[in-house]
């Protein structure tokens, strides 16, 4: 499966991706999806940064989207990244995720990012949770209630995986 880094041109398929996820899912609390514009204009921001917001394709139609970014935005954070990932509803559970997730966490590495941290929305979002375990994630933390979306309280799941050297040296 081709995966690319991401164009202006993606925005509006990134865009209907992520409202599905929007609007009918916890994996995210946003609960109003962003327009196009406002997708592009937070592609340009994480591309403007040095990260990656990469882009998984099907025959020449996005499938899915994945990023990553500086965990915080504190010093102590640098070598710090945080992933999201965000499939079409129609191809989830084909790897298509587990692909892009792979890729994000190879360009981090290489940018000299140590430490990559999920935060997924909804302790009982097993597709993403799972796809995660089997890159090598652990569990690092649970955040009971943590916010409120479709008139339920819902958890978030911090999950953590060391990147290259992980904490076992200190970079220069």
């Amino acid at each position: 499966m081709p995966i690319r880094d991401a164009r202006p041109e993606d925005a509006p398929a990134v865009a209907a991706i992520y409202a599905h996820h929007v609007l009918h899912g916890t994996g995210t609390f946003e609960e109003v999806p962003p327009s196009a514009e406002e997708v592009a204009a937070r592609i340009a921001r994480v591309q403007a940064a040095g990260n990656a917001w990469l882009i998984a394709e099907e025959g020449g139609e996005v499938v899915g989207y994945g990023y990553f970014a500086a965990f915080r935005d504190r010093s102590a954070y640098r070598f710090t990244a945080e992933d999201s990932v965000y499939v079409r509803d129609d191809v989830r559970g084909q790897g298509v995720g587990k692909a892009l997730v792979a890729e994000l966490l190879a360009r981090a590495e290489a940018r000299g990012f140590r430490q990559m941290i999920a935060v997924i929305g909804d302790s009982e979002n097993v597709g993403s949770i799972g796809l995660h375990l089997s890159l090598g994630f652990r569990q690092a933390g649970l955040l009971k209630s943590a916010g409120m979306k479709f008139g339920r309280w819902v958890d978030v799941v911090t999950m953590q995986k060391a990147l290259g050297e992980g904490d076992r040296n200190v970079p220069e």
